[in-house]
């Protein structure tokens, strides 16, 4: 799997999701909050990370409702 900077990665192992700053090789660089909200910063493998495909939110498809609705 290849990472791109923005793309949202986890551990395999579990944990908070990430995002990615850069790629370097098979080098990941990314950030992410802990639930404290402190600021992390590490470099990982890109064996060790898999992507987070993000679900469009419910709130999105309620508006399109409201536009639909409009139109009548």
């Amino acid at each position: 799997m290849s990472f791109a900077p923005g793309d949202i990665a986890i551990l395999r192992s579990g944990g908070l999701p990430m995002t990615v700053v850069s790629v370097k090789g098979d080098d990941v660089e990314c950030v992410w909050l802990s639930e404290a909200g402190e600021l992390f910063r590490d470099t990982i493998p890109a064996v060790a990370l898999e992507a987070v495909v993000l679900e469009e939110d419910d709130e999105d498809e309620d508006d399109e409702d409201e536009d639909e609705d409009d139109e009548d």
